[in-house]
């Protein structure tokens, strides 16, 4: 695909995020980076009818209000061939951890699962719930929302029965599966895909769920299982934790996009300690903090400059239907003629 547009084409994409979303998806870098390749990045001003601004090649958002939602649909029937980055039904199955990762179940790819995991309505159903999917402790409680909300992103560690008492439901209960403390974050932006390592919650034995708290939120977790790190014994951890191979990666990132129906969004996945072959996606995020990835200006233009001739196939599709159709309008009406004629 080629790095930029033809001279004197620009690709006009209008953007519209909350401020929070602004600061972590277009910097300055993007923004010279895309131009300098033929690709406007736009703000939408949201006080105003998206129908009346532009034009606009393609809607990049992350907003998801009815309003919102029926001036996309307007938008979308004045300008067929736009490319809306991404369709709010798809986003939305991203927002609710019982049906989240529905589409890794979907995958054909060997050595990918999803954690144990139960959505429990009630208190007096936790133990059932954890009982009917043959969890065991740790646990992961999740708030049921995925969403930019300060509380989607509230979790605790579950050790043992006790523990149960302080949640609250419904919640989504995970098994916590030991991971070796490192995470593997995947981005993905249309058929481009970066993984980088992260810190995560280390490995938790037997000693340390017989002599720890029953219940303990993330954000104070720093002092349990293997957090106390130095910050030299936490860099080797790092760099001695091997990559997933790229080609399972991108395998697994283009089989989750098509069975999502999205361009941008992130999954969470662990290599499991059982099976160093076997991986978990254990969470999956929609349009997440780019920003955080190096040179992910990158990454980013060329999926825009992929949008771009996407958004030419269509155009010319148009008009081959158009010519197409014209065409057999004329033959029908020679061959009434000359029945007339006749």
């Amino acid at each position: 695909m080629p790095e930029s547009l033809l001279a004197g084409e620009r690709f006009r994409i209008g953007y519209a995020l909350a401020p929070r979303s602004v600061s972590s998806f277009i910097q300055d870098s993007l923004l010279v980076y895309a131009e300098k390749r033929g690709v406007d990045l736009i703000p939408i001003d949201l006080e105003k009818p998206l129908i009346e601004q532009g034009p606009f090649d393609s809607i990049f958002h992350k907003l998801y209000d009815a309003e919102w939602k029926k001036q996309l649909e307007e938008f979308s029937l004045e300008n067929p061939t736009a490319i809306i980055v991404d369709p709010i039904e798809s986003i939305e199955k991203l927002h609710n951890r019982v049906s989240m990762l529905d589409a890794v179940k979907q995958l054909k790819i060997e050595n990918l699962e999803i954690p144990l995991q139960a959505f429990v309505d009630s208190n007096e159903s936790l133990q059932d719930g954890i009982d009917n999917q043959g969890m065991k402790f740790p646990l992961i409680a999740k708030a049921v929302i995925a969403n930019a909300t300060a509380d989607a992103h509230q979790m605790s560690l579950v050790l043992n029965r006790d523990g149960l008492n302080g949640i609250k439901t419904p919640i989504v209960l995970q098994e916590f599966v030991n991971h070796g403390g490192v995470i593997f974050k995947v981005y993905v932006a249309g058929d481009h895909v970066k993984c980088v390592k992260r810190k995560s919650l280390g490995d938790i034995t037997e000693e340390k769920l017989e002599n720890s708290e029953n219940l303990i939120p993330f954000s104070l977790i720093s002092y349990f299982a293997d957090n106390e790190q130095s910050d030299e014994s936490l860099a080797k951890l790092m760099e001695a934790a091997v990559m997933p191979p790229s080609s399972f990666v991108n395998e697994v990132s283009k089989q989750l996009r098509r069975a999502l129906k999205l361009h941008l969004f992130n999954f969470d996945m662990i290599r499991d300690n059982r099976d160093g072959n076997r991986y978990q996606i254990i969470d999956i995020n929609y349009f997440p903090g780019y920003a955080k990835v190096p040179e992910y200006e990158q990454m980013l233009t060329p999926c825009f400059l992929d949008l771009a001739h996407q958004k030419r196939s269509k155009e010319t599709a148009n008009i081959d239907h158009e010519a197409d159709s014209n065409g057999h309008k004329t033959q029908e009406a020679d061959s009434n003629g000359h029945k007339l004629d006749n």
